[in-house]
Parts: structure tokens; sequence; C-alpha cells
């Protein structure tokens, strides 16, 4: 009798699905720990502080009152309602609850926007270094990712006429990341409203404005890209609670967008999960109209972390880092060790660099390769600044070692 082979079934979407160099970091850290090895691990985009204690405790009270059963789709009306009002009076975006979009995580709502509006034959501009999960979402939507890079100097934004050069009739969205996971860089006004001009002159063009760590920002003002002159009928607005209220083990994130489009990613949604749980979303309630206290202690900390983080790099030579106005991440420019050897092995690229670091220094790192960016690396500094100590003396004596 033949073998039955399940894996001759997998179809080419399966195939091609990637998890990923952040996750693949992750595991050989965990297995290295397990093998009794000390690693530090500044991989993974994740707060190291507590959720906040109202936030916590609305949850409990919210599953004692009963609020454990199926929620609509699209989230509660409750807290629909105060997401709109958060946008409206922080962010200058005039969108009312039937315009919001609750999701189990803002990468669901990635996916809600993306399936609404891409399919076959359409183009989506990514700037690069990008959010690995913006790529994975395009090519599951049959869309074209236009990859469009930009280096260290240019603080890794993409100057708007590279931008202009890039757009064609087939282009239909725009993804801004601001201030942007990987690199921690932000876009001013002028820069914004540079794109904005680019937006208005496509008449079939939408921006999707991934906004999730805009209470992480040391430097500069958040301008949310649908706050221009009109562009709220062109822009999709990405958020949730993981980075600024330390709330990623919650899973909730939302979009806002015009009419048509917020309805049709409900509909995405129904198909794939349903509505978030109810007693997180009440929680989300009180967390947008609780105090945000311990939102601007974690701002206060991350930003003497990222102080010590950009000293230590910069005191490395052959480590070119831009500043990083916002975010917990660091990307340096590392490509001045590629080609170098450790030992009798030559390290071609940032995936082995990263290997090296973990396997023979104890620190655990992600290749910019998985970012759009080969030649940088990332860090998070969403850690301890006892880890981040050991860790930027062991990526130091790493580098150095190199010959």
């Amino acid at each position: 009798m033949t073998k039955f082979d399940s894996a001759a079934l997998l179809s080419p979407r399966a195939n091609s699905a990637d998890e990923g160099a952040i996750i693949r970091m992750s595991q050989r850290t965990r297995e290295l720990r397990a093998a009794g090895q000390d690693i530090v691990a500044l991989t993974v985009g994740e707060p190291d502080f507590d959720t906040p204690l109202n936030i916590r405790e609305a949850a409990k009270e919210a599953m004692d009152q009963g609020f454990t059963h199926y929620s609509p789709v699209s989230g509660m009306p409750e807290l629909r309602e105060a997401i709109a009002a958060k946008l409206r009076s922080e962010n200058g975006l005039a969108y009312q609850a039937a315009n919001v979009v609750v999701a189990n995580g803002v990468k669901q709502a990635i996916n809600n926007a993306i399936l609404s509006l891409i399919g076959p034959g359409d183009e989506v501009v990514i700037l690069a270094p990008y959010w690995v999960s913006y790529e994975g979402s395009i090519k599951l939507a049959q869309g074209t990712p236009v990859v469009l890079h930009s280096n260290v100097a240019e603080n890794y934004k993409v100057p708007t006429a590279r931008i202009a050069a890039a757009l064609t009739p087939a282009t239909k969205l725009l993804i801004i990341n601001s201030p942007c996971n990987p690199t921690g860089a932000v876009w001013n006004r002028a820069e914004l409203e540079e794109i904005a001009v680019l937006v208005r002159a496509h008449p079939r063009l939408m921006v999707l404005a991934d906004e999730i760590y805009e209470y992480i920002l040391f430097d500069g003002e958040m301008i949310s890209f649908g706050s221009l002159p009109h562009m709220l009928e062109r822009t999709i607005t990405l958020n949730g609670f993981s980075k600024g209220f330390a709330m990623t083990g919650w899973r909730l994130g939302y979009a806002a967008a015009p009419l048509p489009i917020a309805q049709a990613m409900g509909r995405m949604q129904s198909i794939v999960s349903a509505g978030a749980n109810q007693f997180v979303q009440r929680a989300a309630v009180a967390a947008l109209h609780g105090p945000r206290d311990e939102v601007e202690t974690m701002r206060v900390q991350y930003q003497a972390r990222r102080d010590f983080v950009l000293a230590q790099l910069r005191a490395i030579v052959g480590v070119v880092i831009a500043d990083i106005p916002g975010t917990f991440y660091a990307f340096p420019d590392v490509s001045a060790f590629l080609g170098k050897k450790s030992g009798n092995h030559v390290i071609e690229n940032t995936e082995q660099l990263c290997d090296f670091l973990l396997e023979q220094h104890g620190v655990s790192i992600v290749p910019g390769s998985a970012f759009g960016a080969e030649g940088s690396v990332r860090l998070s500094f969403a850690a301890s600044s006892a880890d981040l100590k050991k860790a930027l003396a062991r990526i130091a004596t790493g580098l150095e070692s190199l010959v």
C-alpha cells in the first residue's frame, strides 16, 4: 500500500509561508537556554512591564460580570466608541464608531485591510526597512509587494521622489509605519505632507498608516497621516494596545477606515475569527478612559534605555546607527563586519552574524534581512537595564573579535 503523504497536499500558500527570522532566533534561544546556556534575548518586541493594574482589574471585573460570551464581529459598541473618541481627541481623526473595526491584534487588522483592498494585479508599496507582516499579508492576498529601500544615511526614510517614481496605475496601497518598527524612524509633518501630495495625485491610492508605537515617542511630534487635509478618506489607521499599554498577550488591535472599507474588513474578520473576546475589550475601554501615568512611566524608561543603547552602539568602531526618535528598537548598520572572519569561518550576511553572536557570545538579535534590509540588525531594548548592559557588552566583544 502506498504511504499517504499529507505534506504533498499542502497548498503553494502554505509552502510559501515563512515563520521568519524572529521566530527562528527566538526558538534557537529557547533551545540554548534549555541546554543550560546564559542567553540574553533582544529579539521580540514585547514590553517587559506588566499591564497597568487598572486594566487588569477591569478585565477581572468584566469576567465576574459575565462578559465571557461572543462579541459583535467588529467589536463591542462601547469600545468602538471609546476608540473613535480617542482618535478624534488625540489624533485629529474625525472617525465615528462605525468606522472602527476591533481585531484580535494588529496583525489581524493588517490582514483585514489588505484582504479587503488587494487582489491579483494590485501593487502595494512598502517602505523598507518594514515590519515583516506587511509583505506576507500582501502575498496572501495575491497582490504584488513593491519594496522601496532606504539606508541609515537617509535615517531609514525613503525619499518622496523615490515613492513617486514607484507609483503606477496598478498601485493601490502605500504602507507607512511611523514610529517605525524596526528602525525607530518617525516621519515629520513636512515629510508626510509631501506624501499626501502624491496620494492626492493618484485617485486609486489608499494609505495604510500603522501607528501602533504612537505612545513610545521620544523626539518630535506624532502626526497621524489621516489628519492631513483630504487624507481621512484615503487612510486606514492601524493601532492597538500591545505596545503603549504593555498588553501584548491580550491580543487586541483595531483599524479605523472609511465606512465601506471598515464594513469590508468586518466581513473579512467574520470569516477568520469573529470578534475579540469581551473581557479584553472591556479592559481596553478602561485603558482608554483611565490614567496614563504608567504609560508615561514606561515611555520615560524606554527613553533612558534608548540613550544607553545608542551610546554603547556608537562606541563600537564599524557600527553606524541613526537616531531613534521612537519605538523600543535599535537598527544599527553592521555591514562593515560582513566578510570578516571568526576563526576560519567567514561571516557573509547578517543571518550568519546573528547566529555567531548567539552561539558564541550569548546574545540573540534579529538579522535585518527579515525586515528587507540586509546589512543591519534589530535589537529590542524592551528589556531590563541589566540585560541591556550585558547584551551590549557581548555584542561589542563579538564584533570586535572579527578579523
